[in-house]
């Protein structure tokens, strides 16, 4: 495209004019475009036209710059949450129509940006950002479109779908555009974290945002790849293989020179080419400063490697003139105080000033390493290893762009905000969207399942049909470990056989592993060697013994899980149709006498053992930390799980079962420990992912929330995210202490959702004190049972279902329930104080947000399970919980109360209930009372009903109006703490 030719102009023209549309609703087009054309050159008169607009479209290929323009604004209001100007469901074909008409367009028009441009269907990532200046945008002066366009074009011959590559895009453009502009005279350092999903193709994102900032100018790009050297020569090899590109990597050498000569994806032509260096063909090389196989080294004499030449040498480095002309070097490194210090060094010998050099840092697993864990309080403390390199690099490179990348992102939002040389993200946070087809912690959970847990089946629950309890008895786990090897032996024998009557064809399932994650502990992992070896070659599963406990398996577990979440794959109808498949599989995971691979050293991936790049990988796989952190291993299929961690950053990095799972969704196993005894404490492992799950669940709820930007400013920036993080396990901090600082959360607007305290007393005291003082509530619950129904249609993903319960129904003022909230006694008080500052303000309120309260006391059909309660002996039904996460108990209510509840707030559509609809209010709130008997009591209620006051626990969960919403439309008050001044309030959002 030519400075000032038509198709210049038109681009110049659409930009300026979506651009003034940025923060506002859609406005007629072509008035938008006669104004716009005012500033530009006369012939952009001509061009202010829908039908110039079509002629361009019509000949418009998806990236093209026009396009992209476009694309980027209607995506932006595809994925605007409840805007004023359309009452049609984000992410639909009648919200792009409410855009259409407002923008005015023609028929034809709106076909052509339907073809170019169609509505995503996935997730927008979810930013929290400050405020900043948009630069980012495809008629800004940023070099050719070299780098993205390229990558773009790979994922789409990878086979990622439009919405994926769309997703990508999208995501990739909310970080880069919120760097600095790299171009302008003054200098700025953003910096900002990435949260994604473990395993869930994180460096995918990265890579497009590196491919857009060196289109865009961005020179120098130092990628922290972990601690490991296998960690950072696979996220080398990716950025090679995907970005950087064969003719980059080669230079001018041969093709055996290349340090991928050896891999067969270089031999296969699955490395990215342009034909010949694109700085040849009009655009701009990629010089490598590290390799595959060799980390970052002192340059020595050829430190001139580092130096950027200028076109212009009387301009700096980043004017326009010469940033475009200039190659940009690229580096992967690891994070070692050794490595970075040489880096450090070469850097102040250039001869090109640090100053001029806009340069991106991409820090993978940020939260490792990174972050500075000395003591903050301590005004003399030094600060750890790496975190003082990266502050020394961000200190010499002004220019530096910081951004983080991890899936566990609590100890980056705990860095102290106010340390200008740290890497807090003060400039924005963005969470990545679950990625289509991806397999994480809730597919292993029945979080929110609506289905009654003795109704479960492999079909409507994650647990039953993927999740296998480790049990420990006698003589150790020789039974839990050969159930598990048979698994992985059966699912190697399904593999098979989709690759040959499935159509899945020969060698789809590259890769067919087992984990074994027991322990860091190299000795350990000798006596697992040892264990595995014995249990593999005395299995027989070539002869009778091993082909009967197969059998048992496939009929009891794979074929019924497999029938149901097969998802069209090849399921064989008997044993016997997949029994000619269990002795190749044998052979292709031992038939070398090595069915094993220990992975606890680098050493394991320099030799090629457990290089999954260089070789086709069917083996059991025994590691610790070198395969808990970062590193894929491909094709996990079966893992056997019993190691604990003290926080649940550490351990849902252990998650390597995460991923993708394609073709194989339904054979994945994971064996866990539900017992395992550290110290005088027995760990539930699958009850802690399930905590993680949703601590996990909750942070990236609350920042969707508060996403929402109010009056055109932020509602909460970076800086005060901290308390949005929450920890459902007393004994699983989110991250290690020595990542945390003191912050908490003061009111949280739960308007329309529903609420679910789990924190009671275990004092006889406080326990006897609740039960009294809810005792006249249930006195007065009118004598007659109510009968609720709530139906919930079909989604998708779950059947339609009809929920059914009788409950006591009866009302509460708004003091009244206030009172008694204020009044209830806990275990953890600042559990509850968000949720009580929350009901205090709605109900104190000049002008109150809630009328009263339904209370609902349901009631089962349970023999026996009745107590006398209240000073009338009213005959109740009591609910049977333990307290499962040490003093705190886990779900209290019944999935099939919610539905019911939450109509009658508001939260929910008809619920097809003349009864509930009969109870629906604007502003009414519902109260759900459940007396809990905690095991250990339950024997010890009496023949007629009763039961000590102090052994009973009076338990509610509540659903707050869903029009209680404050009138500035914050939904978070907090205050945080400097932790240098116990007490003092630092910030307060009130």
């Amino acid at each position: 495209m030519t400075t000032g030719s038509p198709d210049d102009l038109l681009l110049r023209l659409h930009t300026a004019a979506l651009s003034d549309m940025r923060t506002s609703r859609p406005k007629k087009l072509l008035r938008a475009l006669r104004y716009q054309a005012e500033d530009l050159p006369e012939r952009a008169h001509d061009l202010a036209t829908e039908e110039a607009f079509t002629d361009a479209l019509e000949g418009s290929g998806a990236t093209d710059p026009l396009v992209e323009a476009w694309r980027r604004r209607l995506t932006e209001w595809d994925f605007v949450k409840d805007p004023a100007w359309s009452r049609a469901p984000e992410r639909t074909a009648d919200r792009r129509g409410d855009v259409y008409g407002l923008l005015d367009l023609s028929e034809r028009t709106r076909k052509l940006l339907d073809t170019l441009v169609p509505v995503s269907r996935v997730e927008a990532p979810v930013v929290i950002t400050d405020e900043f200046t948009p630069w980012y945008t495809p008629g800004a002066e940023r070099g050719r479109p070299w780098y993205w366009e390229s990558y773009r074009s790979c994922l789409e011959g990878k086979g990622w779908t439009p919405e994926a590559v769309a997703s990508l895009d999208a995501a990739s453009d909310a970080v880069v555009e919120r760097l600095a502009d790299p171009t302008q005279p003054t200098a700025y350092q953003s910096k900002g974290l990435v949260v994604g999903y473990v395993q869930s193709g994180k460096t995918a994102n990265f890579a497009g945002v590196i491919a857009k900032a060196v289109d865009a100018g961005y020179r120098l790009v130092i990628v922290l790849g972990g601690t490991l050297n296998m960690l950072r020569a696979q996220t080398q090899r990716r950025l090679d293989m995907e970005l950087v590109g064969r003719e980059n990597i080669l230079r001018g050498a041969s093709e055996f020179e290349s340090d991928y000569a050896d891999d067969p994806a270089w031999s296969q032509g699955r490395f990215v080419s342009f034909g010949d260096l694109p700085s040849v063909l009009g655009g701009f090389d990629i010089v490598r400063l590290t390799t595959r196989d060799d980390d970052y080294q002192s340059l020595l004499q050829g430190i001139t490697a580092l130096e950027f030449e200028k076109q212009e040498p009387a301009l700096p480095l980043h004017d326009p003139r010469n940033l475009h002309r200039s190659s940009a070097r690229l580096m992967v490194v690891k994070k070692n105080k050794g490595v970075l210090t040489k880096l450090v060094q070469d850097l102040r010998k250039i001869k090109t000033p640090l100053s001029e050099i806009p340069v991106l840092i991409v820090d993978d697993e940020s939260d490792e390493a990174s972050v500075n864990t000395s003591n903050p309080t301590k005004t003399d403390a030094d600060r750890t290893a790496i975190n003082q390199k990266i502050s020394e690099l961000l200190r010499m490179l002004p220019r530096a762009q910081y951004v983080g990348y991890t899936a566990t992102p609590f100890a980056n939002v705990f860095v102290d905000p106010s340390d200008s040389e740290d890497i807090f993200p003060k400039d924005f946070i963005v969470s990545l969207p679950r990625p289509e087809g991806y397999m994480g912690a809730r597919d292993f959970h029945d979080l929110d399942s609506p289905v009654p847990e003795e109704e479960r089946t492999f079909a409507n629950s994650n647990e039953r049909a993927h999740v296998r309890d480790i049990l420990v008895e006698g003589d150790g786990d020789d039974a839990c470990l050969q159930s598990a090897m048979d698994m992985f032996v059966l699912t190697a024998a399904m593999k098979l056989y989709r690759e040959d009557r499935g159509g899945l064809g020969d060698r789809y399932f590259q890769h067919h592993t087992m984990l074994i994650h027991e322990s860091v502990r190299t000795d350990v992992h000798r006596e697992l060697l040892g264990q595995v070896t014995r249990l593999w070659w005395n299995a027989g599963y070539m002869g009778p013994s091993g082909h009967e406990r197969l059998r048992t398996l496939f009929e009891t577990d794979v074929a019924p899980v497999s029938e149901v979440r097969a998802g069209g794959h090849g399921v064989p109808s008997s044993y016997e149709e997949l029994a000619a498949y269990v002795g190749p599989a044998v052979t292709r995971i031992g038939g070398d006498d090595k069915p094993i691979i220990v992975v606890n050293g680098d050493k394991d991936i320099e030799t090629g053992q457990a290089d999954f790049d260089k070789r086709s990988i069917w083996k059991i796989l025994i590691g610790g930390q070198k395969l808990a952190r970062g590193f894929t291993v491909e094709g996990l299929t079966v893992s056997y799980f019993r190691r604990r961690a003290g926080n649940a950053s550490t351990l849902m990095q252990m998650g390597r079962w995460f991923g993708f799972r394609e073709g194989y969704r339904d054979l994945v196993r994971l064996f866990l420990g539900r017992a395992e005894t550290v110290g005088a404490k027995e760990i539930d492992l699958y009850a802690a992912f399930g905590a993680i799950c949703l601590d996990e669940e909750n942070f990236r709820t609350e920042l969707r929330q508060y996403a929402t930007v109010i009056d055109g400013r932020p509602q909460v920036t970076p800086d005060r995210v901290p308390p949005l993080v929450s920890q459902h396990l007393p004994w699983l901090k989110p991250t290690s202490p020595n990542k945390m600082y003191n912050a908490r959360l003061v009111s949280v607007d739960s308007s329309g959702q529903w609420q679910e305290p789990t924190a009671y007393p275990t004092k006889a005291a406080d326990l006897r004190h609740n039960t009294h003082l809810w005792a006249p509530v249930f006195d007065a619950l009118p004598a007659d049972l109510t009968s609720f129904s709530c139906h919930f249609p079909a989604d998708g993903e779950r059947p339609a279902v009809t929920h059914r319960f009788d409950a006591f129904v009866g009302r509460l003022a708004p003091a009244d329930f206030l009172a008694l909230a204020r009044d209830t006694r806990w275990g953890a008080p600042s559990q509850f104080a968000p949720h009580l500052a929350y009901l205090t303000e709605i109900t104190e309120a000049a002008t109150p947000l809630v009328d009263d309260w339904l209370v609902l006391a349901p009631q089962h059909a349970k023999r026996g399970a009745r107590l006398k309660l209240g000073g009338s002996g009213r005959d109740l039904a009591w609910f049977g919980r333990d307290r499962r996460r040490h003093p705190l108990f886990g779900a209290i209510s019944e999935p099939k109360h919610r539905g019911s509840a939450l109509r009658i707030a508001g939260a929910l559509a008809d619920s097809g209930d003349p009864v509930t609809e009969g109870l629906v209010a604007p502003r009414r709130g519902v109260v759900i009372l459940y007396p809990l008997v905690e095991p250990r009591h339950r024997s010890e209620i009496a023949a007629d009903g009763r039961l000590a006051p102090e052994k009973i626990v009076t338990a509610f969960s509540f659903v707050a109006p869903s029009t209680a919403r404050r009138a500035d439309g914050k939904v978070l008050h907090f205050t945080t703490f400097d932790s240098s001044k116990e007490g003092t309030p630092i910030i307060d959002t009130r």
